[in-house]
């Protein structure tokens, strides 16, 4: 195990903080779900018949509460679409990378990273469940000893925390759970002192010289964020938890599963599944419409945010 610092403690605690909040949003979002699937009653006959220019038509029975249970559950739906599509495109595009990487073998002294065939300078950590570390073969010759130890030890730090899991995992939450700001919040923090922690142990593996790890981040591809650079320089930054924001959301979270539970004793959802050309009354038209037109919504809500 890694010797733990200060940024690394932030992060984990920030994890920590993010965890508790998205689990307590998507159980919100997939317990209106429920709500609304176990308030939905379904009957043989047709439970609200009207005539339209002599047509009979049966309609679902949907009172205030209902219609509002169903525009919450639309929002569930929108979080497990957009949860859904996530982890498919993350599985294919994690798939992609591992085929695609041009491996040369084992780097020469360091014998759990692998070499790339690529000119660019680039080292980086991937791999959700195993974590891998692998470093070009550019970087490997542009960069001197002391400055190559320090980019595999940033590697390392990630490897061991796990990070390429946890970064995917708070970004991809933090894109469906659009309606929570913390959440998204939290994960841009978490990523950042992730990359502090990791910078740190790099310094730590040669001597606390911030020189190296500067000289090793300047070479790479893709330049540096500016709240790495301001801690190689020594300038502190403010990575106090938001716990003001937090608590608005954990209350909003609260208060939206009250209105849940509450609709839920309230609301009348009834309809019937009656075949539409075996029974004079299809309704059963009707009723496809509502989770066709949900999932439609959360579809588009999940690629709008």
């Amino acid at each position: 195990m890694l010797p733990a610092t200060e940024a690394a403690e932030r992060a984990a605690r920030a994890y920590r903080v993010w965890v508790g909040l998205a689990g307590l949003a998507v159980l919100v979002a997939v317990g209106v779900i429920g709500v609304a699937l176990a308030d939905l009653s379904v009957r043989a006959e047709p439970v609200h018949v009207v005539s339209v220019l002599g047509v009979v038509v049966a309609l679902p029975v949907a009172n205030p509460a209902a219609i509002a249970l169903l525009v919450l559950a639309t929002l569930g739906i929108a979080v497990v679409v957009a949860v859904v599509r996530g982890v498919v495109a993350i599985a294919r595009g994690h798939r992609r990378l591992r085929r695609g990487l041009p491996e040369l073998g084992r780097l020469t002294g360091a014998a759990d990273v692998t070499l790339l065939a690529h000119e660019g300078v680039h080292a980086f950590c991937a791999g959700l469940l195993r974590p891998r570390i692998y470093v070009s073969a550019g970087a490997v010759r542009r960069l001197g000893d002391d400055e190559l130890a320090a980019v595999i030890a940033h590697e390392r730090m990630h490897r061991a925390r796990r990070d390429p899991l946890r970064i995917v995992t708070t970004r991809l939450l933090g894109e469906a759970l659009f309606f929570v700001p913390p959440v998204r919040a939290l994960a841009r923090r978490y990523d950042t002192l992730a990359e502090i922690a990791a910078d740190d142990h790099a310094l730590a593996a040669v001597g606390g010289d911030a020189s190296v790890l500067a000289a090793a981040m300047l070479a790479f591809d893709g330049g540096v964020a500016p709240e790495r650079a301001d801690h190689i320089l020594g300038i502190p930054g403010d990575w106090s938890l938001p716990l003001a924001l937090i608590a608005m959301a954990v209350a909003g979270l609260a208060a939206l599963a009250l209105l849940v539970w509450q609709l839920g004793r309230h609301a009348v959802l009834q309809s019937t599944l009656g075949v539409p050309f075996a029974s004079p009354a299809p309704c059963v038209v009707v009723l496809a419409l509502v989770p066709a037109a949900a999932l439609a919504l959360g579809s588009w809500a999940s690629r709008r945010f």
